[in-house]
């Protein structure tokens, strides 16, 4: 006879939670000691949560688990940046990207196993869609890596937490919102919204969508090229939305006083980082609130024919946007001799 499959409370909202404990004949308030347990105290075994009673402990034990996310591996780059390599339940495997600096730690979560978008720039398109992360998954993360890392649970450090992992956020909308409402409940892990970075290619619909939602993350879009042919040979998405329809939807997101939009764009020598891109880039964005990041790329052996520009036309194509009154970054690549900058996710064993 099989043995009937434990319900994961890692990923549970606090309401659901509620009618799991109802369900076992116990008080809502249950919930709320449990819901503190996992997401403010990160524990993970139910017999360390000293607010329980040992029998409920027990009943609880007997059709519940709390599973969130294995470590399998840590890379540790010479800037500090660590890679994590998480296994999931199933077997499936995740990498995540811890990043401190002097005032600030960030850390860089996946919401897919793979991805479907298929941008040639980047080494997580080589693996293919294999399946959505569920909330709990995605939320994980960041409980285990702040647990690894000994950070403090009185949210006295600066942590931003960016969905620019493996995958694409909204092509896994619904659990991605859900994960985005578990990071920022003040009951909870109490991360504010302002300080979770949510980047995307430009899945259109979704973006409309989550403009509506009662928790919205600073954007990231996804650029990379100055026109139609230009993006849609670098990421086959503009085929389904092209530039100004994404650039639209852009326009029209309902941003906070004090936010502004971001614009990351993979400089890839000799495909989109001519001045007259720089240029053309100026024309699309200009007259909004926005800023640009611009990212050299992050080669990799699995990446055929693309190259890293050199740093004289980097910094050509920051004038040319700086003299067009756009705030534009260079950013600095992290963890790259772990692979784990920009666009090299891709749940590998190895540092290269």
């Amino acid at each position: 006879m099989l043995m009937e499959e434990k319900t994961n409370l890692l990923g549970l909202s606090l309401t659901e939670l509620e009618t799991a404990v109802i369900g076992l004949g116990e008080r809502p308030f249950r919930a709320r000691q449990i819901y503190r347990s996992i997401y403010r105290r990160r524990q993970f075994e139910i017999g360390e949560m000293t607010d329980l009673a040992k029998d409920f402990k027990q009943r609880l034990t007997s059709q519940f688990t709390v599973a969130p996310p294995q470590v399998a591996r840590v890379f540790q780059s010479h800037d500090g940046t660590r890679r994590y390599l998480l296994t999931l339940t199933d077997g499936q495997a995740i990498e995540s990207v811890y990043i401190p600096e002097a005032r600030r730690r960030t850390i860089c979560i996946s919401t897919q196993v793979g991805c479907a978008m298929g941008c040639t720039f980047c080494v997580t398109a080589t693996m293919g869609l294999v399946r959505h992360l569920q909330a709990g998954e995605i939320v994980g993360q960041v409980l285990m890596i702040l647990n690894d890392v000994g950070e403090t649970r009185d949210g006295s450090t600066r942590l931003n937490v960016v969905l620019m992992g493996m995958g694409e956020p909204l092509h896994n909308y619904d659990q991605t919102v859900k994960a985005l409402a578990l990071m920022a409940d003040v009951r909870g892990m109490n991360i504010s919204p302002k300080r979770i970075t949510l980047s995307t290619s430009g899945v259109v619909p979704a973006l409309k969508k989550l403009a509506e939602e009662p928790v919205v993350p600073n954007l990231a879009i996804s650029l990379n090229a100055s026109s139609n042919a230009q993006r849609a040979a670098l990421m086959p998405i503009n085929h389904r939305w092209n530039l100004q329809e994404l650039l639209q939807t852009c326009r029209d997101f309902p941003l906070p006083p004090g936010r502004r939009i971001t614009f990351e764009y993979v400089l890839i020598a000799g495909v989109n980082d001519t001045i007259a891109d720089a240029h053309r880039l100026t024309k699309l964005l200009g007259g909004q609130r926005v800023k640009v990041n611009l990212i050299p790329l992050n080669w990799d052996p699995r990446l055929n024919g693309v190259a890293t520009p050199a740093g004289d036309r980097i910094l050509a194509f920051q004038r040319v946007l700086a003299d067009h009154h756009l705030t534009a970054m260079i950013r600095r690549p992290r963890g790259l001799d772990i692979s784990a900058a920009c666009g090299q996710l891709v749940a590998r064993q190895q540092e290269h």
